[in-house]
């Protein structure tokens, strides 16, 4: 069972005083533990070295690291000094391979498996990064501070929020044990409750932070994600616009606003959408959000211009293209519409948009045969509305398929309910002359 409501108690009664703070694994800023040192005293060019480091003086390190690794190489603390300071200059493959040579030299060496967890995670490589830190929170850590594991218990939360909600909040409830919770700490329950589809408990994470540090940008955002996802446009409307009057340019908090206003059909939501894709023509959310606004505005030339650049860039996008047809649609460009829902569905046959998409768009360029696959794939993952109905009715009436045009002609009328007059009118007048048919 999924464990973040137990978070939040943990977290409710947990004394918030911690120095520490949670992030992405960045490079390490309190110089290398030497608490886990070979058995004998280090050399004086290491012990010089790391006086050097001490001070930031990475250069100094690293001539004097360099002078002694050669004809020492399997000496743990200097191979792990020497990945440090690769590691402070961004030399981040020297770093690796560093690290790698300290963990050769002794597979117990905590501060060696956590820094290469940290860098690999740094550079997204999660996969690699994992275990690492993993066989990290199993390691004495000597006389090092217990906050060095908890560091990496807290980095394997982040790795398993999104595969493993259930593993996440257990690595940071480790994390707890050995340092005291962090409003970053808070933050991540609230993305781990999140990913869990738990709102409840995420809206209470994010409220606590808010609680004592009302202007805090990721607790903003974080809540007002959750009362968007639960379509409380108002709400998230008025906290939006009280953290922006903190941290106007803020483009997150700001698109989260347009999309609130949009939602609510508020004019300010084109203005502000324009505002922002001005300043990130880039960033291809921003400029979805602005072309499915256009689209709703009845600009579906100046929608569709923004899809296909989007699509320019990333032609393999389903969603896109599901958009581009559906604009093409209202603009009566048929053939040019087929095209492109075919092309959503073969690269998602699980695109239930793109199969209506076609079903419709195959009736209007004479398809039947199309139409009947395209309703038929559609069935697999959406229910019959009045409008497949008369999809099926008029696919099968084209193909002179009596039978299946007068079944499906009376389920249309049995579900429109008066919601269509002309196609009721034109079913109608279908099923007296198909009656009337041998």
């Amino acid at each position: 069972m999924f464990r973040s409501a137990i978070l939040i108690l943990f977290f409710a009664a947990a004394n918030a005083v911690a120095q520490q703070t949670v992030q992405t694994p960045a490079t390490p800023s309190n110089g290398p533990d030497t608490t886990q040192a070979a058995p004998s005293a280090p050399s004086q060019e290491v012990t010089e070295a790391e006086a050097a480091i001490a001070k930031s003086d990475w250069k100094t390190a690293e001539t004097k690291l360099d002078l002694w690794l050669p004809d020492h190489s399997t000496d743990v603390r200097a191979l792990f000094d020497a990945g440090y300071v690769a590691d402070a200059q961004n030399r981040l493959t020297d770093a690796e391979s560093l690290y790698r040579r300290a963990i050769g030299a002794d597979p117990k060496s905590f501060e060696a498996h956590l820094s290469l967890g940290l860098l690999l995670a740094r550079q997204g490589n999660e996969e690699d990064a994992r275990p690492e830190l993993a066989m990290a929170t199993t390691l004495d850590t000597g006389e090092a501070a217990p906050a060095m594991k908890a560091r990496a218990w807290r980095a394997l939360a982040q790795i398993d929020r999104t595969d493993d909600p259930t593993e996440a909040s257990d690595d940071l409830l480790e994390a707890l044990k050995l340092s005291p919770e962090t409003s970053a700490d808070t933050l991540l329950a609230a993305g781990i409750a999140e990913d869990a589809g738990e709102s409840t408990a995420a809206e209470a994470a994010y409220r606590r932070v808010l609680a004592k540090e009302p202007n805090s940008p990721e607790a903003n955002r974080g809540m007002a994600h959750v009362l968007i996802e639960r379509k409380q446009y108002p709400e998230a409307e008025t906290l939006l616009r009280a953290a922006l009057e903190k941290s106007p340019d803020d483009p997150a908090m700001t698109a989260q606003l347009a999309t609130v206003l949009a939602a609510q059909d508020k004019a300010e939501a084109m203005p502000l959408l324009e505002k922002l894709h001005d300043a990130h023509p880039k960033d291809s959310a921003i400029t979805s959000m602005l072309a499915a606004v256009l689209a709703d505005a009845g600009d579906y030339t100046g929608s569709d211009h923004l899809y296909v650049a989007l699509l320019a860039v990333t032609p393999d996008d389903a969603g896109l293209e599901v958009a581009h047809g559906q604009n093409l649609i209202r603009e009566l460009h048929y053939a040019e519409a087929f095209a492109a829902f075919d092309k959503a569905t073969q690269i998602d046959a699980a695109n239930a948009d793109g199969w209506s998409g076609l079903a419709f768009a195959a009736s209007r360029t004479s398809q039947p045969s199309v139409t009947i696959h395209a309703l038929t794939m559609r069935s697999k993952y959406l229910p019959e509305v009045p409008s497949t109905y008369f999809l099926w009715a008029t696919a099968y009436d084209n193909l002179h398929q009596k039978d299946q045009a007068v079944t499906y002609y009376q389920h249309f009328l049995d579900s429109s309910a008066g919601k269509f007059p002309d196609q009721e009118f034109q079913a109608r007048q279908r099923l007296k002359l198909l009656e009337q048919r041998p």
